[in-house]
């Protein structure tokens, strides 16, 4: 018979290690971010395991994977780790002293949108803050915030949220969370005088015309031809690029159809070059998130950089 842990006796360290494997699902990153060597943290966990009588996690080919026990364990822990790294260590983050590099990922139709507002705050808040914007090249930046490349990823994850609601409902505690920045929406653009700028577009009509893809990743073929996928149609698509603003640049000059965020076209100089249309078919509402890992949600630091992202997000669509 497994006897329960005697809490009095319990090293509440191994509780700590616990959090930290969880979180990240890999040893040799956890002893990383512990400032631990990894058989450390191995040994750790073994004395857990003896502590509850569970295995608490399995070898798996990315790293370890937790157990049912595990994933039962791990949301009351983790809160419980969270409350009393806030009790006993107060915010040491003071802006207007700040030297501290933040990195960012996101696309250059997002960025256009947030930067200026972004720049404001820090120019006025925490004028020794640097701030690096990496261009998104997925719709799932978990591994880069996994690997530490960047603090925070704006965009479109809609995967991504999917998965980690998922996991909630199964009862786990994913090791990332978000904010809803904003909402926009996709429209179709083209030059002015191309030959669908008047008369209706219909769905027919776009399917025959020529297009041009914004892919982050390269993939020829993007959520627009999932929707046209489900109707039983497809465009033929003639130029990929991977920038909003390459997209808008190229179809002011070409019989080329795009599809740009709404929000976007009126910061990008060409509004007057290019016509907007609705798209003649469904497409997902876009919803514009912040993602960033868990373990960093009680950093002080990082707590202020998703504070200034939310109100420059909040004066650009106010």
């Amino acid at each position: 018979m497994i006897r329960p842990p005697n809490f009095r006796t319990l090293d509440l360290n191994l509780l700590r290690v616990f959090d930290q494997v969880m979180a990240e699902r890999n040893l040799t990153r956890a002893a990383k971010t512990l400032a631990m060597t990894q058989p450390a943290v191995s040994n750790a966990l073994k004395r857990l395991r003896d502590a509850v009588g569970d295995k608490l996690v399995l070898r798996s080919a990315r790293g370890v994977e937790p157990t049912p026990r595990a994933l039962a364990l791990w949301p009351a822990i983790a809160d419980a780790l969270r409350q009393m790294e806030m009790a006993l260590t107060p915010g040491d983050f003071i802006a207007s002293e700040a030297t501290t590099t933040f990195v960012l990922a996101m696309a250059d139709a997002t960025a256009a949108e947030l930067m200026p507002g972004l720049v404001e705050i820090i120019e006025r808040d925490a004028p020794g803050v640097s701030i690096r914007v990496l261009p998104l090249t997925t719709r799932d930046p978990r591994p880069l915030l996994d690997e530490g490349q960047v603090d925070l990823a704006v965009g479109f994850f809609p995967a991504v949220l999917a998965d980690l609601t998922a996991q909630a409902q199964a009862g786990g505690m994913a090791g990332f969370a978000y904010q809803r920045l904003y909402d926009g929406e996709y429209v179709c653009v083209m030059r002015k005088g191309h030959p669908l700028a008047s008369g209706p577009l219909t769905l027919k009509r776009y399917c025959e015309a020529h297009h041009l893809l914004v892919s982050f990743s390269g993939r020829p073929y993007g959520f627009v031809d999932e929707a046209l996928a489900s109707l039983g149609r497809k465009r033929r698509i003639v130029l990929t690029v991977n920038q909003f603003f390459t997209a808008g640049r190229v179809v002011t000059g070409a019989n080329l159809l795009t599809v740009l965020p709404r929000h976007f076209v009126s910061v990008t100089g060409m509004a007057d070059e290019i016509v907007l249309r609705e798209l003649p078919f469904e497409v997902p509402p876009v919803h514009v998130d912040s993602l960033w890992h868990r373990r960093q949600e009680q950093r002080s630091d990082h707590a202020w950089l998703r504070l200034a992202v939310a109100a420059a997000a909040k004066q650009a669509f106010s």
